[in-house]
């Protein structure tokens, strides 16, 4: 008899990315560093591990070495309980083919469920930047009694347009799910906001295992989780919805609960990380009672040399900053600026150097990124997009180890 419910986490970490390159040039999407010492995953993996679960299967599929190889560092765990942390390739098991959606990636790792027989399947996306407690969404999830569970956030209806968009009844299952709606349906309570899918769900093991074997069948399926399984759940009147309002992460503050970022375009990217260096942070790294875990090492403390000025900033360790203006940045670690740089608004990735005299505004910079000296980025965003990938926005983002000149 198992006192309590047993449970598998799936993370689906195999995307591409296309919207982040050139972060994503020769990396997965999850494996993009975040937060001047994460990489994108540790976010839903932190979150999984403090709300109990410890068994988590990774499948991975594109450009996954440097994803394969945080999670091995990172995520190391003694087994002594029966926990994991493991990542799961692209495999082949039915059929000479690759994984041809989420819900296909899911069906080709049906061993995995089979080996471990939970009572239910905690299936998340690898590539948000929020805090959750995953365990109040399984209990909300048994209570419901339904086969599927949506994880929603509640965004204004004029956003909601690009988005899987939620309708629901007062008993909270879903009625209608939809992908990108012309006219998004709005909440019972508030007709200016639509409940928008996050990307996050649970199952009971054997409606999944069903629903899955059923879409395989299907030759016009795309096989996507949110695209094809959750609808088909809907139609039976088997799918319900958890409003992310009713999670109580500990240690949250007022201001950053609730927080939750899709982060796939450069611009997103770009924003949720200005989101993190204002005094009073819209999203805090520091909550101790529900800690985002990261990649560790041996690295110094950061050092600051010949005065200058760091303002409203975060500065990873092992990272040298010398007399220069750095303002409204995430310095990884191991980065150097060098004496008279000036670096406003810019995320700096880990073994970056900045060179004396140089300026750099509004950018992100990859790995290893050499900026020379008294070279600019984003002071002249012509002039930058005739050499380098500039947003929408007016991002400019250098990819992994490019010299700038």
């Amino acid at each position: 008899m198992r006192a309590a419910p047993h449970i598998l986490g799936i993370v689906l970490a195999g995307g591409e990315g296309k919207r982040l390159f050139p972060l994503t040039a020769d990396r997965a999407k999850p494996a993009v560093p975040f937060g001047g010492t994460y990489r994108l995953i540790d976010f839903v993996l932190s979150n999984l591990v403090n709300g109990g679960c410890e068994r988590i299967c990774v499948l991975t599929q594109y450009k996954s070495h440097s994803l394969d190889r945080h999670i091995a560092q990172t995520w190391w765990s003694s087994g002594f309980h029966g926990e994991y942390i493991t990542s799961v390739p692209a495999q082949q098991r039915l059929g000479k083919r690759w994984f041809t959606g989420s819900a296909d990636a899911i069906l080709q790792s049906l061993n995995l469920v089979y080996d471990e027989d939970p009572d239910y399947l905690v299936v998340f996306g690898a590539d948000h930047v929020y805090r959750m407690d995953p365990a109040q969404m399984v209990a909300a999830h048994i209570e419901s009694g339904a086969g599927a569970t949506v994880a929603a956030i509640r965004v204004p209806r004029g956003e909601a347009s690009s988005l899987g968009c939620i309708d629901a009844d007062e008993s909270g299952q879903i009625t209608r799910f939809v992908e990108k709606p012309a006219d998004p349906p709005a909440v019972a309570d508030d007709p200016a906001v639509t409940l928008a899918s996050m990307g996050n769900y649970v199952f009971t093991t054997e409606a999944l295992i069903e629903a899955l074997r059923r879409d395989s069948a299907d030759e016009d399926s795309q096989h996507d989780m949110g695209g094809n399984i959750i609808p088909a759940f809907v139609e039976r009147g088997d799918a319900a919805v958890y409003d992310f309002r009713d999670n109580d992460v500990p240690g949250a503050t007022d201001r950053d609960r609730g927080y939750w970022r899709d982060v796939g375009t450069i611009d997103a990217f770009f924003d949720a990380h200005m989101d993190l260096v204002s005094p009073n942070p819209v999203f805090t790294l520091y909550n101790r009672r529900w800690p985002i875990r990261g990649e560790t090492s041996n690295l110094p403390p950061a050092k600051f040399i010949g005065g200058g000025s760091v303002q409203n900033s975060v500065v990873g360790a092992g990272s040298i900053v010398k007399a220069t203006a750095v303002s409204g940045s995430v310095i990884s670690t191991d980065v150097v600026i060098e004496a008279g740089a000036v670096v406003q608004n810019c995320v700096v990735m880990p073994g970056a150097r900045i060179n004396s005299g140089a300026v750099v505004r509004n950018a992100i910079l990859d790995k290893n990124v050499v900026v020379s000296a008294e070279a600019q980025l984003g002071v002249d965003l012509t002039r930058d997009r005739e050499r380098y990938s500039v947003s929408e926005g007016g991002v400019v983002t250098i990819g992994k180890g490019v010299v700038v000149g």
